[in-house]
């Protein structure tokens, strides 16, 4: 009988060699342009993709920091319970984010909904919303990707039907991003006329 733990890891690595490597590099090349041109950043998704959003902000918010490049301005729209439960209340889950988005996203923005199964009204409204304003949308998915797939302007599947394993995928996503920005925003620093230049990854 095949060791369970084995079975999961080995299916994990056979996931992850399938990410979608390109898609992930213009990712992170738009959140670094985004950061450099001081545009708002904001992440948002339910249940354990909600956990996923909180860990992507706080990991971007913190971990990025580098001294003469401007810090990432990032919101979560997980972590205020009493704004969160008002809307769910007045306007419907299904508006919650969107509602809330309403408030705060510009044209130039960017806006990552996450969600494993892709199909989650909450998210889509969300996207379909910061769409309207003019943000940038990227969709973290999993399985068929649902209607986020087609809906976000980038996106980021991940080609899997297990949830556990997606999410796992989505946080190291957060993580990979997170190093990428840092590594890139230290060597976006111009020395001439103290001025910040964009840096192409490729």
């Amino acid at each position: 009988m095949e060791n369970p733990v084995r079975k999961y890891v080995i299916d994990l690595q056979k996931t992850l060699d399938l990410l979608p490597m390109q898609s992930i590099y213009d990712v992170i090349q738009v959140l670094h342009n985004a950061r450099l041109q001081k545009q708002q950043l904001f992440v948002l998704g339910n249940g354990g993709s909600a956990s996923t959003a909180s860990h992507i902000v706080c990991d971007l918010a913190k971990n990025t920091h580098v001294v003469g490049v401007p810090p990432i301005r990032i919101l979560d729209m997980i972590d205020n319970s009493a704004v969160f439960s008002a809307y769910a209340n007045d306007e419907g889950y299904e508006n919650v984010f969107a509602q809330h988005l309403s408030n705060f996203a510009n044209s130039g923005d960017v806006v990552i909904g996450i969600s494993t199964s892709g199909k989650s009204p909450n998210v889509l409204r969300a996207i379909d919303r910061a769409n309207q304003l003019g943000a940038v949308t990227i969709g973290f998915t999993g399985f068929d990707g649902g209607q986020l797939l087609g809906l976000a302007s980038m996106n980021i599947h991940i080609e899997s039907d297990n949830i556990e394993q997606v999410e796992d995928i989505h946080l190291i996503l957060g993580h990979i991003i997170t190093v990428n920005l840092r590594n890139l925003a230290v060597e976006s620093v111009s020395k001439k006329n103290g001025q910040y230049a964009a840096v192409n990854l490729f």
